[in-house]
């Protein structure tokens, strides 16, 4: 089985702009504090880079 990566939602996404929020969508996180398991790619990574102010990386 691949790499995943384990990403959680630490601030809200209030007075983000709309493509923040779509980015965390694609993301699946939709509630403050969920934590999501998705595949450790490049796309995922560039993902989190642009929202890296409101998301953390589990280990």
């Amino acid at each position: 089985m691949g790499e995943t990566i384990k990403i959680k939602l630490i601030k809200s996404k209030n007075g983000c702009s709309q493509r923040q929020i779509l980015t965390l969508k694609s993301l699946r996180l939709t509630k403050l504090n969920k934590v999501v398991e998705l595949p450790d790619n490049p796309q995922i990574r560039g993902m989190i880079r642009k929202v890296s102010h409101l998301v953390k990386v589990l280990e």
